[in-house]
């Protein structure tokens, strides 16, 4: 790196940064109110915390926001991955497409099925799984796709989901990003099987844990919801109600993956502002692209015609031919001045696991590994004031010498 590169950031090298220890910029900070706090209490209060009237209440708002027939709260988008994958019966064998440029749950969520990941590249300008890479990677073992909504903007679901009848494969939306995420005019998740959202104290709805699995076939969803909690026959809710005590009988062996009503108290609050939210990121989203346009880094390509991208995250890509700085020495140097940031994702096919089990090299799937080597994600939280989005740019300027 160049000595002027070194000199970029005053902070760094010790001079005052943008915002101090006091007041440092939270990456991902979430947005909360106090309608969640009184609920939260009012939970406490009513004597029931576990999964019960709260819980079935944001399930049924939040399958009426997406449109889809059944929503099931659980305790995270993994467990709503693990039960989407497990419900399609893999073999060994059975191989399961999906993209490099993700989080390890979506490609766990296969192994942990029984079933075998299979990569195929991305998009380099949009992140998402590409589908030329997609027919590629179909061989007569493969059984189905997880496609993961990058960033809140739509896969290209106008491609994919022919490729998916014509080999007769099942599709599961990864939509951890993707809650406000609509293509051609509909919501994300209600494309394939089975579509998967996060509640992550990070993400555009937060129960700081927490998952939503949306599907429009009954008999799954009934299984589902079965398998969620140990494979009992009747919930919690139900057994221990006013109405009638209730045996329960294991009929499957399940999981431990269900809901509380502490965490839909703060879901059904945080449904009920996610527009309100959205407007805020996307006001935060126009001034980054504004702002920041002319830096000697890569912004988010234009949102594609008739899609609604969720502004979940904000990425930049930084190039070192580009800039002459590492991607590594900006989140450092960002970090100096007060900034938090994040890197979504290295590439899976980086990761030391699945490079050992499945002999993944970088080189095969180029895009992602540099998309994965240069990306940082900046705070695009509603809660930032213009001031906080002002200091941000600021930073980042500073960082990149302008």
């Amino acid at each position: 790196m160049s000595d002027m590169a070194k000199n970029k950031s005053l902070a760094i090298n010790g001079g005052a940064p943008v915002r101090g220890r006091e007041d440092f910029i939270i990456f991902g900070s979430p947005a909360l109110a106090q309608e969640e706090k009184d609920e939260v209490l009012a939970t406490l209060d009513s004597g029931w915390i576990g999964t019960g009237p709260r819980t079935m209440r944001f399930e049924e708002e939040f399958r009426e926001y997406t449109g889809a027939r059944h929503a099931l709260a659980l305790n995270s988008c993994t467990a709503a991955l693990h039960l989407s994958v497990l419900a399609e019966g893999l073999s060994p064998g059975d191989e399961v497409i999906t993209t490099p440029l993700t989080f390890c749950a979506t490609v766990n969520a296969i192994i942990h099925a029984g079933g075998t990941p299979v990569l195929a590249d991305v998009d380099p300008a949009t992140g998402n799984i590409s589908p030329e890479e997609i027919e590629k990677r179909v061989t007569p073992r493969t059984k189905g796709l997880v496609a993961v909504h990058y960033a809140g903007r739509p896969c290209d679901m106008d491609r994919i989901v022919p490729i998916v009848k014509k080999h007769g494969l099942f599709l599961i939306e990864d939509c951890a990003h993707a809650i406000e995420t609509e293509y051609h005019g509909t919501k994300a998740g209600n494309f394939g099987r089975f579509g998967c959202f996060s509640f992550y104290v990070t993400k555009n709805v937060v129960t700081g844990e927490g998952g939503m699995l949306v599907t429009g076939d009954s008999e799954k969803a009934e299984w589902a919801r079965v398998m969620a909690l140990h494979g009992m026959s009747k919930d919690a809710y139900k057994r221990f109600s006013v109405d009638k005590f209730k045996h329960y009988q294991v009929i499957q062996p399940g999981f431990k993956y269900n809901m509380m009503d502490i965490q839909a108290a703060l879901g059904i609050h945080q449904l009920a502002r996610v527009e309100e939210n959205w407007k805020r990121r996307d006001e935060i989203w126009n001034r980054y692209n504004e702002e920041l346009a002319g830096l000697p880094l890569v912004l988010p390509a234009p949102d594609e015609p008739d899609t609604r991208h969720a502004r979940h995250l904000y990425t930049l890509l930084v190039d070192e031919e580009l800039s002459g700085l590492s991607r590594d020495w900006v989140v450092e140097a960002l970090t100096a001045e007060g900034i938090g940031v994040g890197v979504h994702y290295i590439s899976i096919n980086e990761h030391p696991y699945y490079t050992e089990t499945f002999g993944w090299r970088p080189d095969d799937y180029p895009h992602a590994t540099h998309i994965g080597r240069t990306t940082i994600s900046i705070p695009i939280s509603p809660i930032l004031t213009d001031n906080d989005v002002k200091d941000i740019v600021l930073g980042i300027r500073k960082v990149f010498g302008a």
